[in-house]
């Protein structure tokens, strides 16, 4: 299971920085040991959230076009998410 975790890590910051997704804000945590991290592009926005030791084990949470959390369990779920959300810009 880490190494599919490791791997969605890498292919979504790999996908992210494709498009040009810019970090909007980052917080620490320092009780809990985690990082926060706010993405957007144009109207699409994600949230990241990792633990500082096991990176790898990053959590990842989207917004769909009426504003309801989505879980990101693979890189086509955040894929799908974004592009519907440009498709509501037309």
């Amino acid at each position: 299971m880490n190494k599919i975790r490791a791997s969605l890590h890498s292919k979504v910051h790999t996908w992210i920085d494709t498009v040009g997704f810019r970090l909007n804000r980052s917080d620490v945590n320092s009780k809990k040991n985690t990082t926060t991290k706010h993405y957007f592009f144009k109207t699409f926005n994600f949230i990241e959230e990792l633990n500082n030791e096991a990176p790898e084990k990053a959590k990842f949470l989207c917004f769909d076009t009426y504003g309801e959390k989505m879980k990101v369990r693979s890189l086509l779920d955040l894929q799908c998410a974004f592009f519907e959300n440009l498709s509501e810009l037309k």
